[in-house]
């Protein structure tokens, strides 16, 4: 029999088992894996400041370890892509080698970036650009910061209570956008963490006008199932104080490029994905389609569960 590697669905179902006092045995039985499995992942996963298994973590780890495994003697084209892109977004060579080591990821030093840096000025490429210095390539760039989501008040996704961590009630949300290609149209979607209910909002562009509209009109329909609402870091969240002052709904952000602190949001994009595959044009896609979607979503078993569906847990506290 051949091994697979753990699901993020599974990572879910041990973090919400354990506190609950079932067994390894138990769990194992309820993910259909040896228990030598169940034990092995609590033991390499769980947080090595308290020993807690969580879930999101958990993967997160399991995924840096995949990555190092795969690298080999020099820096991987994913490596340096994933660094080019941090040098976009005008992050300083120091900020991306303290941000990606403190995730686990090897990367060039911050000297290797410099002189990358230079040897791209040279060639007469543009990614220099980016540096706050374009005239002085090597110089340290103390105090500055990443600009992307850059807005003063924000509350960070540390800052949540721990019941919303815990998936332990509804109305904990996430939101995220998810793009075609051809057009500006795409789509709000929302996650209810302990559920997994989602719900889809079709939007003409990527913009905080049509992302603060969009989220106005779908609370406002169910605005009492609504507590917390998780997003990342794009600025057509920006507009989230507008939900703040019209319903008793608290927001907060996650940390640039941690995408699986909402790992709700990012499994649930993939599911739909497979209803609208990444380079679909989005523009004849209507709300009648992103409801359908959704309800298909919400009425598909989920191991966690056990076997029920999003809407049978979302709907049981009515």
């Amino acid at each position: 029999m051949s091994y697979h590697q753990l699901t993020q669905e599974e990572r879910y179902l041990i973090s919400r088992a354990l506190p609950r006092g079932l067994g390894i045995r138990q769990i194992a039985e309820l993910l259909a894996r040896a228990p030598s499995t169940v034990s092995r992942e609590i033991g390499r996963n769980s947080t090595t400041h308290d020993g807690w298994y969580r879930a999101e973590k958990a993967q997160s780890y399991a995924v840096a370890r995949r990555r190092r495994t795969r690298r080999g003697p020099q820096f991987s084209e994913v490596v340096l892509r994933e660094v080019d892109k941090a040098i976009r977004m005008r992050w300083s060579p120091e900020q991306i080698v303290g941000a990606f080591r403190g995730e686990g990821w090897e990367v060039p030093s911050h000297e290797t970036i410099y002189r990358r840096l230079r040897k791209d000025r040279n060639s007469g490429g543009r990614l220099y650009r980016f540096t706050r210095h374009m005239a002085k390539v090597g110089r340290k760039h103390y105090r500055s910061r990443p600009t992307r989501g850059v807005l003063l008040g924000k509350r960070h996704i540390s800052e949540r209570a721990r019941v919303v961590e815990a998936r332990a009630r509804i109305g904990d949300w996430e939101l995220d956008t998810v793009m075609g290609t051809g057009s500006s149209h795409c789509l709000l979607t929302l996650v209810e963490r302990k559920s997994g209910f989602t719900l889809i909002r079709k939007l003409r562009a990527r913009t905080k006008a049509e992302a603060t509209a969009g989220a106005l009109s779908v609370i406002a329909r169910m605005q009492h199932r609504f507590r917390t609402i998780t997003v990342d870091n794009g600025t057509e969240f920006h507009g989230y104080e507008e939900w703040e002052r019209r319903f008793p709904v608290i927001c907060y952000f996650a940390t640039p490029y941690h995408s699986w602190e909402r790992g709700s949001n990012e499994n649930t994009n993939g599911l739909i994905r497979q209803y609208l595959p990444k380079g679909t044009n989005l523009r004849h896609v209507t709300q009648r389609d992103c409801d359908r979607i959704a309800r298909d979503l919400n009425s598909r078993p989920r191991k966690r569960h056990s076997f029920g569906t999003p809407a049978e847990v979302f709907h049981a506290s009515d």
